[in-house]
C-alpha cells in the first residue's frame, strides 16, 4: 500500500526463503543471527553499512520484488 503510494519501502531481512515468499518490493538479505539483524550490539560500523546498503536499495525502482544479499561490498 505505501509502495503503490509511490513512497519506496525497503526491508531488512534474516531469512531469505521467508523474504522469498512474502515478496517485499525491496529487501536486504544479511547473514547475522535471529534477533540481531544490524549485527553484535555496539558494532556502530557495520550497523551503519548495513542501514546505508539498505537505504541505497531505496534508489531502484522495481516492477519485481529485489532481494540483495548483505556483503561487505553491498
Amino acid at each position: 500500500m505505501i509502495e503503490k503510494s509511490g513512497i519506496p519501502t525497503v526491508s531488512i531481512s534474516l531469512l531469505r526463503e521467508v523474504t522469498e515468499r512474502v515478496r517485499p518490493p525491496r529487501a536486504l538479505v544479511v547473514d547475522r543471527p535471529l534477533g540481531y539483524p544490524l549485527g553484535a550490539p555496539h558494532d556502530i560500523d557495520l550497523q551503519k553499512r548495513i542501514v546505508m546498503a539498505a537505504l541505497e536499495l531505496l534508489a531502484h525502482p522495481v516492477q519485481e520484488p529485489l532481494l540483495v544479499d548483505f556483503t561487505e561490498r553491498a
